[in-house]
Parts: C-alpha cells; sequence; structure tokens
C-alpha cells in the first residue's frame, strides 16, 4: 500500500514519507500534501511555456480577398495579352492549366487563367 501512496502524493510530502516508514502511525498526509493534490478535471491546467512567452500571443490570420486586388470595383478592364503559357499545378493536383500575361489598361501586369481552353 505505501508505493501507491507515495505515488499519488506531491512531491513536497516524499520527504515526510520517507521518515515515516520506520514508524507508521505517523503515516497521516500534511496540509501540504493535501493542499497539492489534482483538482478533479478533465483537461489538465493551463501551463504556458517558455516558448509560447517569447513568440507571444497567437495572432489571427488574415481574411483573404473576395476580389482581385487589380480589379478593384471594376467587372471588366482592357488588357494587352504579353505572354500565354501553361502552368502545371503543385504536387497533389494535376493537369495543364492555360495562362496569359496580361498587362492591364491600369498599367498593372498580372497572370489570368483562360478558362475553357484545353
Amino acid at each position: 500500500m505505501l508505493p501507491s501512496i507515495f505515488l499519488l502524493l506531491a512531491p513536497l510530502s516524499r520527504a515526510s514519507l520517507l521518515n515515516s516508514r520506520s514508524n507508521p502511525s505517523t503515516l497521516a498526509l500534511s496540509s501540504q500534501a493535501l493542499n497539492h493534490t489534482r483538482l478533479f478535471s478533465a483537461t489538465p491546467s493551463p501551463l504556458v511555456t517558455l516558448m509560447q512567452v517569447l513568440r507571444g500571443c497567437r495572432v489571427p490570420q488574415r481574411a483573404r480577398k473576395p476580389v482581385s486586388p487589380a480589379m478593384v470595383n471594376r467587372p471588366q478592364m482592357k488588357g494587352v495579352c504579353l505572354k500565354v503559357g501553361i502552368t502545371k499545378p503543385k504536387k497533389p493536383n494535376s493537369g495543364e492549366r492555360k495562362t496569359a500575361r496580361v498587362r492591364l489598361s491600369s498599367g498593372r501586369t498580372i497572370t489570368a487563367y483562360i478558362s475553357g481552353e484545353g
């Protein structure tokens, strides 16, 4: 029975347990051991690591813009096609996407997707 009590008590009361092995009548729980027992909770207590303190608080991600920044408040815009090419997507996807490099009438150069091709 002594090893199970030894594991359940807080580290502060280990010395008192080691001293009480010779006299079993002094095996009463001290007030320090009662104050350091775990609370009845399913989640652990929120302890912060040093790296979390150094990095700071969590910063939320910025919201994605619903429209292209080159086409602000304009549904259509004139442009000159500079270069037509094929773009391959990243690893899990496959296919050849037809794209064009376009200089808009506003002076900005963008990469546009040619829908319905190929």
